[in-house]
């Protein structure tokens, strides 16, 4: 749950600037609409209003409420390398999933009436269910997974590299702290509590060694 509305969080943030790159890698660069960033960013403002910086992103949040289900594992049983090929994995498979969703976002948000014919998409619509049916009746089904392979080659190893090192760093972090013996795996240290936070292990450690626990101040 915490994931999924982290991504959604993130992705209703930075939205905005995912729809302004669609704008300017599908711009005619022989008669540019907008001259960078910002002046895509005032101009789609101006011309089409707030909303149409989030044009398609429910389609965005739809996919995200669906990831915690895939992605939520027993990742600490797998060692690095494992790890690294199931993330790659499951990247594949939720890409290849959820890529007609993505496939209609953009088309979403490259499609607009004060662009040069329209922004040069290759069919017309007026919303994300009409996107859909213009595909498919123009395209044929495969339509919505155009560009799937490209998509793949960077997303794969991406997320693999991404959630490896998290992985990675977290196995420092609980190495440095005491709960596991080595950062390469997760066995745990004998004789040490895991319910235990870092400072109450650090002090027990102290203790230990010098024979004296930290007083406390008592509280109300």
């Amino acid at each position: 749950m915490a994931g999924s509305l982290a991504g959604m969080v993130s992705t209703i943030v930075t939205y905005p600037t995912d729809l302004i790159k669609t704008r300017l890698i599908v711009q005619n660069m022989l008669e540019p609409s907008y001259r960078g960033i910002l002046h895509a960013f005032s101009t789609i403002y101006q011309q089409e209003g707030f909303l149409a910086l989030y044009r398609g992103v429910s389609l965005t949040i739809l996919v995200y409420m669906n990831l915690e289900k895939i992605w939520n594992g027993p990742r600490d049983r797998f060692s690095l390398l494992q790890n690294f090929a199931n993330v790659c994995l499951a990247a594949a498979v939720t890409q290849t999933l959820s890529f007609p969703f993505d496939t209609v976002k953009r088309k979403m948000q490259a499609q607009s009436s004060y662009l040069p014919h329209c922004g040069g998409v290759d069919v017309h619509f007026s919303g994300a269910v009409d996107c859909f049916r213009q595909i498919v009746k123009a395209q044929g089904v495969l339509g919505l997974w155009n560009g799937l392979a490209a998509n793949l080659l960077k997303i794969v190893p991406y997320f693999g590299v991404m959630f490896g090192t998290f992985e990675f760093c977290k196995r420092i972090c609980l190495y440095q702290n005491g709960y596991i013996v080595s950062p390469l795996s997760y066995k745990l240290t004998p004789g040490v509590d895991q319910s235990l936070k870092p400072q109450e292990l650090r002090e027990l450690k102290k203790f230990f060694k010098t024979g004296q626990l930290k007083s406390r101040k008592p509280t109300l």
